[in-house]
């Protein structure tokens, strides 16, 4: 049953990134993403268009768009009447995709810092959690897996400047507790692509960007690491001047996710064309940059020019 399938992709990888006990990787999000799945699948075999189902049970049709994608929770009695409204009348099928229910409200290690982590970010750290490959290009910035923590704090100030000094802390602490999946033993495959500007952009003053090569340098050596840098003379097409992530996930039922983070929300795209589009241009990004092999001596001369 589907239900199970979820709670075995939930719990594998015992505890989560975030070190806390009990909370299972990829937790609520990946079961939130099973669940929308399945009422996708159950809705479009009745042939029932959104409109019609959000109607049913007094939503609009983006609102079941959300619940399709797993990117809000859902409650049981609006899962009962769906339902019912696709024509779901076997009890053990039913109590299947309740559970899912159920699983999906348990809160994810990183609802701690729900004060601070905005809901379309929320469900990136779910399928970040969750994710078996996660491969990423970035322009500005380091990456947020590998960002050292005074970086962090630097970032953070750069763009939350008016908020108080302990969301300040918090943001900078949540970013941490990301960073735990990679030395975790399941951690995942980490594939980063960066823009040479990012790394030469003195963000926080020339020590904290020591202090990031530094670490760079350090985190590379990992075995589940890999961090490809595009020279400032490469010949890439301006289509990828954004920055993007691509997850994809051990579990099947699970679609890859192309992730496009804007000033205040997100895109989460799982169609296969996008997908397809995305992991192309990751590609070609790759063979623009210089080879794994040269990265720590390309950081170390970076390191010497300081």
């Amino acid at each position: 049953m589907i239900a199970e399938r979820a709670a075995g992709a939930a719990g594998a990888g015992g505890a989560a990134g975030g070190g806390a006990p009990g909370h299972s990787r990829g937790g609520p999000t990946v079961v939130r993403v099973m669940l929308g799945g399945q009422l996708r699948r159950l809705r479009e075999a009745r042939g029932m268009s959104r409109e019609e189902a959000g109607q049913a049970i007094r939503v609009s049709r983006s609102e079941i768009g959300r619940v399709e994608l797993g990117h809000v929770r859902v409650g049981r009695r609006e899962v009962s009447e769906l339902l019912t409204l696709y024509g779901i009348d076997d009890e053990r099928e039913r109590a299947s995709v309740l559970d899912l229910v159920r699983q999906g409200g348990v809160p994810g290690w990183w609802h701690q810092y729900g004060d601070v982590l905005p809901d379309w970010f929320e469900t990136y750290v779910g399928l970040e959690e969750a994710a078996d490959t996660i491969r990423t290009y970035e322009v500005q910035f380091v990456p947020g897996l590998l960002q050292h923590e005074d970086y962090a704090r630097a970032v953070a100030l750069l763009m939350f400047a008016q908020e108080p000094t302990e969301n300040v802390d918090r943001r900078v602490a949540l970013r941490m507790a990301r960073q735990r999946l990679l030395t975790r033993p399941d951690g995942p495959q980490l594939q980063c692509v960066v823009d040479e500007a990012a790394l030469r952009r003195p963000l926080g003053g020339r020590r904290v960007l020591r202090a990031q090569l530094e670490h760079l340098i350090e985190v590379c050596a990992l075995p589940n690491v890999t961090l490809q840098i595009v020279p400032f003379d490469a010949d890439i097409p301006m289509a990828v001047g954004c920055p993007f992530t691509i997850l994809r996930f051990a579990e099947p039922a699970l679609p890859d996710v192309v992730y496009l983070e804007q000033l205040t929300s997100a895109l989460y795209l799982d169609a296969p064309a996008d997908v397809a589009d995305y992991t192309h241009i990751m590609g070609n990004l790759k063979k623009a940059a210089h080879p794994p092999s040269d990265t720590r001596s390309i950081l170390h001369n970076f390191l010497a020019e300081l």
